[in-house]
């Protein structure tokens, strides 16, 4: 069984606990075939925490065995995608959460494989998150749960840069800082929505068939499922585009895929743009942090390009 590489670099980074959970994923899987009925096939490579793989069912229907190196946020994400539905998600079909593991609908590949124009993602990410955000809480909105997400990323850059021996510049790293202050200050319990919370485009799978909750062609797995503005989300999405950054006016290009993430959802165009970029220097942080230069580098570089 080949577990793809970044999964293995992400189980070593935790130490003891990683390297029991890739010794026992065979028996995992095994026990899994058996409860649901099904044979388990090669894995498929984009992942980070998790063995995910194709499975073909005792009746011939394909599905897909998501196994996660072990979270207790887990639990969240098995119940995002089992209050939603189908709508804007994958559907649900299984879960052994002491496993850390879910079954869900076969789908095809990822908006990121598909290679469509960097513009028509970005329209289709919006449209796809507004249907995503009309998923329940889980939990009431409070003050404290809203503002815990830029409370959280300003801790770990605080951290992680320090730790890394300032892998880039003061500047960025003072405005990332400066950025999660702000968006603190403008949480709002109000305007809380439930967030996917990683919703990327390799995040965004085409759908087989048409279906009733992928309008758009395209529903979200892995979600992280926590209270925040919905800017929070886009800024996510605008953490990416690292080639398309390098390759032209950094600025430029940023403020107009910004520009139109914000004209395309009616959501802030100044809050996206905090997030993106607070995103784009904690996601590289954070790359690096476990060993994966190649990823996390071009995040860092790109913050360095489009500083106020």
């Amino acid at each position: 069984m080949k577990v793809p590489a970044l999964v293995r670099q992400k189980a070593a980074s935790l130490g003891q606990a990683g390297e029991a959970w890739l010794a026992g994923l065979p028996e995992v899987i095994a026990g899994l075939e058996k409860r649901w009925s099904m044979t388990v096939g090669e894995a498929l490579e984009g992942g980070t925490a998790a063995f995910v793989a194709r499975a073909r069912t005792a009746d011939g229907g394909d599905v897909v065995l998501k196994v996660a190196l072990p979270d207790p946020l887990f639990r969240i994400q098995a119940q995002v995608l089992e209050r939603a539905q189908g709508r804007g998600y994958a559907r649900l079909l299984g879960a052994d959460l002491e496993q850390y593991a879910i079954l869900l609908e076969a789908l095809g590949p990822s908006m990121e494989q598909l290679g469509m124009p960097v513009e028509r993602q970005l329209e289709t990410l919006g449209t796809l998150l507004t249907r995503a955000w009309e998923v329940p809480p889980l939990v009431e909105p409070t003050q404290t749960a809203v503002e815990a997400k830029a409370r959280e990323l300003y801790a770990l850059v605080s951290r992680l840069w320090v730790e890394l021996d300032r892998p880039c510049q003061h500047a960025v790293f003072s405005q990332a800082l400066r950025f999660a202050e702000r968006r603190a200050a403008a949480a709002e319990p109000g305007r809380a929505v439930l967030v996917h919370g990683d919703p990327h485009p390799a995040n965004a799978l085409q759908v087989l068939t048409p279906r009733a909750g992928a309008e758009t062609g395209f529903v979200f797995v892995d979600p992280d499922g926590f209270l925040a503005e919905p800017a929070y989300d886009l800024g996510v999405v605008l953490r990416s585009w690292c080639s398309e950054l390098l390759a032209g006016d950094a600025v430029t290009v940023a403020r107009r895929y910004c520009h139109l993430l914000a004209s395309h959802t009616g959501v802030d165009e100044q809050a996206i743009w905090e997030w993106g970029f607070l995103e784009r220097v904690s996601s590289g942080l954070y790359a690096l942090a476990f060993g994966a230069e190649e990823l996390g580098r071009p995040h860092l570089v790109t913050a360095e390009l489009i500083l106020d």
